[in-house]
Formats: structure tokens, sequence, C-alpha cells
């Protein structure tokens, strides 16, 4: 990749053909350049960067629709790393500044395999990020042979946002499906917009979701809200208790979080819904939140 002129000559070592001075402004960059062993290449991060913990002594330049575009450039970055139409603004500015800048867009599972190959190949990695790519497919297939037991598969409605009501975007619905589960909306999977995943609180009682997962990008979920919306409570889903919290960090970033950690946490909602033990080797690292309806 390019460098910047002012920084040439600082940069030069026996890797030189690769970016040295990376910026993320999405998680799942941060993640997976830590998880080829790439951590030093990483200048700054988005302030909601969280996965691996240790990467939050970077500095933070950016939220995910603003960022510092001072502190970015003072980084003096040869690469900076964005993510989907949300930060096209961001990736303008940035270009019209001067800045190399790389806008992913990974809306299956898919692509996100196909984000870390190639992000392992700008950083001189392909390798490494073949086996890591190997390493998450043998981690979901495990999942989906788990699946394979359950005596049934539950109806899973998947809140990705409250208001208005928005259901998952295509990689989550289909970890649902890895998960043991089916997608309440699955004909609304393939927008890559939120505002194309809109539903009614009236079609998602019609549809009677057998466990209510939620999510809510950048917020805490607020379950007794979920719980007491008009008509909700006839769903299996309240009548049994199964109402979730996953958190946004598992599952709402394009990455490796969301196809280990979330995946395992969907895994976990459903065989407890389905009354089957998770073998310990899949069982969640994290914790997740449930709701007890008649606590309410």
């Amino acid at each position: 990749m390019p460098a910047s002129t002012s920084s040439t000559t600082h940069r030069l070592d026996h890797r030189s053909d690769y970016p040295r001075r990376i910026v993320c402004l999405t998680d799942e960059t941060t993640e997976t350049l830590y998880l080829l062993g790439e951590q030093d290449r990483i200048a700054g991060i988005s302030a909601y960067a969280s996965r691996p913990p240790e990467a939050r002594c970077k500095p933070r330049v950016s939220a995910f629709k603003d960022a510092n575009y001072g502190k970015i450039l003072d980084l003096d970055p040869d690469l900076v790393l964005a993510f989907s139409d949300v930060q096209a603004g961001i990736t303008r500015e940035l270009v019209l500044r001067g800045a190399t800048v790389m806008n992913f867009n990974q809306r299956s599972i898919a692509e996100i395999l196909d984000m870390i190959a190639v992000l392992a190949r700008i950083v001189g990695k392909q390798a490494e990020g073949l086996k890591l790519i190997e390493s998450l497919e043998h981690g979901m297939d495990a999942v989906r042979e788990s699946a394979q037991l359950f005596p049934r598969r539950p109806r899973v409605y998947f809140e990705e946002w409250d208001d208005p009501l928005i259901s998952g975007i295509q990689w989550v619905e289909e970890l649902v499906e890895i998960a043991g589960g089916e997608p309440l909306f699955p004909e609304l999977r393939r927008a890559g917009k939120a505002q194309d995943r809109v539903v009614e609180s009236a079609v998602v009682v019609e549809r009677n979701p057998d466990v209510i997962l939620a999510s809510w990008c950048g917020k805490r979920v607020d379950k007794k809200r979920i719980c007491a919306r008009a008509g909700w409570e006839h769903t299996a889903a309240l009548r049994n208790g199964h109402v979730y919290e996953i958190p946004s960090t598992c599952i709402l970033q394009p990455g490796p979080a969301a196809l280990t950690e979330g995946l395992r946490q969907l895994h976990a909602v459903l065989g407890r819904v389905v009354g089957i033990e998770i073998a310990p080797e899949l069982k969640p690292a994290e914790r997740f939140e449930t709701v007890e309806t008649a606590l309410l």
C-alpha cells in the first residue's frame, strides 16, 4: 500500500511493502489484526472498540458515524479501514484530506470471511488469514452439528433496533440458522440498509416468535419495555420467559466476534429454549442476559 510522502523514511523496514500505521474505525478490523498477530500496526481505533480488551490502550479517534479527522491524520496513517455506507462520509472526507482509505462492506458470513482474507493479504499474512478462516469455519460447523440434536427449530425474532423495530441483518440471520433457529423475517435478511428491515409490532405478534433476541447497537436493551409492548404478551417468547439481550459487541460487528462468541450465545439461548444442554466446549465465554416475564 502507498505511504504518505511525509512519513516514508521513518517507516521503511524489511516489511515496508505493507502498511505500518493502520487506523481502524470499527471493531472487527481491530480484532482481526490482533488475531493475525499484527496489532503493532494499529495506530488508532474506534471509541467503541473493545475486542480484545488490550486494544483499548490504542488512541481512540472516532465514533461509528463521526470521526476526529485531525486526530486521525496526526497519527500519520498509511491506511485507514472503514465500514459500510454509514462511514461513507468519513471515508470521503479522509480521502479528500489525502488519506488512503479502504471501506469494507461485508453483510454476510461469506463476506466476513472475505474481509478477513483481504485484510490478511494487506498486511502480508495470507497464510495466517487462511488458518484463521479455517478455524472460524470449524467452529461454525461444530455449532451447526450440535444444533442438529435439537428436537425442533425455534422461531427467532432478532431485534437490531427498537424505534422503529428493525429485524436482523444478513450475517445475524445466518448465524441464527447455524445456531438452530428459524429467523422470523427471512425475507428481509438481504436488505443491507436498516430502514429496509423495519417491521411492524403487530406482525411480530402474528408470527409468534418462540424467542426474542435483542441487540441495540450503542445502547442497552430495555427488556421491560419489550415485554410491555401491546399484544406481545401473547407470544410464545413472553409466555415462556424467553427474552434475551446479546451484547452488540458480540453479534453486530461483522467480524470474528460474531462468528465465535456471538454464535455461541445464540446457540446457548436456543438450547435453553428447546431444553438441550450445550456441550461445554460450545458454551459462550461471556454472560448473556435473560428476563423472566413473570417478574415484571
